[in-house]
């Protein structure tokens, strides 16, 4: 893979202490502060939280996640399931109104073999898409650009939802 020089990032990766834990990452995250500018967690509702994604897809590209450690749709409780879809629908908005993003793609991996990379908990990709963002690089250069960073976009999003929910 090709990789491009953007000396800028180095600040966002000297940020974060990466240490070897046994705890998922999920499980951490959810413990941590959204007021925090070096947390990537945007939102703490009851039962799920949401998340910014550590490795996007696109810019503002976001997790949903249920605080219990469960792995499959079918162990969410239905509460759990509700404010899932609730918060679906407000990142939606959220990305619309912080980002102008012009559409969405919305899903889950469930289980390795569907491309979960983390698979013991599960979560819902909330990836924010504009006319446009496909082009030769990830296909001919194997590099994905990401415009904005993301301490700057986790920002944008955390006030939005402060201010809306």
């Amino acid at each position: 893979m090709q990789r491009l020089f953007s000396p800028w990032r180095s600040e966002y990766i000297e940020s974060f202490q990466f240490e070897k834990s046994d705890e998922c990452v999920f499980c951490s995250a959810q413990k941590e502060n959204e007021d925090d500018e070096n947390s990537l967690l945007v939102y703490k509702g009851k039962e799920v939280f949401i998340l910014m994604n550590r490795y996007p897809y696109n810019n503002g590209h976001l997790l949903i996640i249920p605080y219990r450690h469960i792995s499959r749709i079918s162990d969410m409780t239905d509460s759990e399931r509700l404010e899932t879809f609730l918060l679906l629908e407000k990142a939606v908005e959220a990305l619309e109104q912080t980002m102008c993003a012009q559409g969405t793609n919305i899903g889950t991996n469930l289980g390795k073999v569907a491309g979960a990379g983390i698979d013991d908990h599960i979560h819902f990709h909330i990836v924010p898409r504009w006319n446009g963002d496909t082009n030769f690089m990830p296909v001919l250069a194997d590099t994905k650009l990401i415009s904005e960073d993301i301490k700057k976009t986790k920002m944008k999003l955390y006030k939005y939802f402060k201010e809306k929910l």
